[in-house]
């Protein structure tokens, strides 16, 4: 039986990714989510092929139950499902620490920034990436756990991505909704957006402050994006209502064979996010007139050069407050480490963030 999207994790982002596909599935498709949460995944059927029920669409759901930390599970799943489209949404790392407070290792990402759990969010990306590589290498995986900065590191590693969810579409569709709002129809709109810059908008509109995103309305650059879209009020957690279900039209749209336009943090492995278009089996940018390329990747790799995780070849190397601070934290990985070593700096990140949340 033909597998058309597989879904990897069973937790809430997972969770809305497969309820929104239930939900806007326009064509036929099969889905698999797979985990390890055995209760979890009868559950997540149950409910997908529910709501495929509730709103009259043609989407299935199955499930298959194996640990995502073992690499020869993963091969297995990858190689029997052959699946089309590969979604990632499971990590290691909850996304509550974005809003989490109490303990030593929330302050350090809060102070260091979100890189700071990059090789928690790579580990289980890695091992479906590399299953795919060797199993089924016509899938297109779409890694949603930290693209903006994990994407660079899967490419390094010489593994397959094709882009991520959320960050840049969570603000893309925002403003695109005022627009919407506005003029009654959504002109072209075009966003370059890193991680980093949707924080201001968690805060109340008197209070952002920052470098914005850049945004194109009919190919014009909007001169103050604070004030153009001030109304746009992002919550405090992650905004999983909007981040999963923005890439459910490009995973549908793979699966059908269908164009589609839009945003996708991560693509191809570049830091950051852009505008895209799928076409003829391929994800390329979709810039604004006049935006080279190379000057959409130099905006979008400035973020976490000043602060954050950059990768140099085949090097990972913090950078700014979150290198002073791990550093403070004695870990040798402040210095940097090979891609080729993940798993030793992932066992020494894990051993300071139980010794932190302790």
């Amino acid at each position: 039986m033909t597998t058309d999207i597989l879904l990897l994790g069973t937790g809430a982002f997972a969770g809305r990714i497969a309820c929104d596909l239930a939900a806007a599935a326009k064509e036929p498709v099969r889905i698999v989510i797979a985990g390890r949460n055995g209760p979890r995944l009868a559950w997540l059927r149950t409910a997908s092929n529910a709501r495929a029920a509730i709103f009259g669409t043609a989407a299935r759901f199955s499930t298959e139950q194996l640990d995502l930390l073992n690499q020869a599970e993963l091969d297995d799943l990858i190689g029997r499902l052959r699946p089309n489209v590969v979604v990632q949404a499971a990590s290691v790392q909850t996304s509550s620490v974005i809003a989490a407070t109490g303990d030593g290792w929330s302050k350090l990402v809060a102070e260091g920034g979100l890189s700071a759990t990059a090789v928690f969010q790579t580990v289980i990306s890695a091992a479906a990436s590399r299953a795919v590589l060797n199993n089924h290498p016509r899938a297109h995986v779409i890694n949603c756990c930290f693209p903006d900065v994990v994407n660079g590191l899967l490419k390094a590693m010489g593994l397959p991505v094709t882009c991520g969810v959320g960050n840049v579409s969570i603000l893309a569709n925002s403003f695109a909704g005022v627009l919407n709002d506005a003029e009654g129809a959504a002109p072209d709109l075009r966003v370059l957006a890193h991680y980093q810059t949707i924080g201001a908008w968690r805060r109340p509109a008197a209070e952002r402050a920052g470098q914005t995103p850049r945004v194109w309305v009919s190919d014009q650059e909007v001169d103050d994006v604070f004030d153009r879209f001030k109304s746009v009020q992002l919550t405090p957690e992650p905004a999983i209502e909007v981040s999963g279900g923005a890439g459910v039209p490009l995973m549908l749209s793979i699966a059908a064979g269908r164009t589609w336009a839009g945003h996708a943090p991560g693509p191809l492995g570049l830091p950051g996010g852009y505008p895209v278009v799928w076409r003829d089996g391929a994800l390329s940018l979709n810039l604004p007139t006049g935006l080279s390329e190379a000057q959409a990747v130099i905006w979008n790799a400035q973020f976490e050069a000043s602060s954050g995780m950059v990768v140099e070849g085949g090097k990972v190397r913090y950078t700014g407050k979150l290198a002073e601070r791990l550093r403070d934290h004695g870990v040798s990985v402040a210095d940097g480490f090979e891609v080729s070593d993940l798993d030793a700096a992932y066992h020494e990140m894990k051993a300071l963030r139980d010794r932190l949340q302790a």
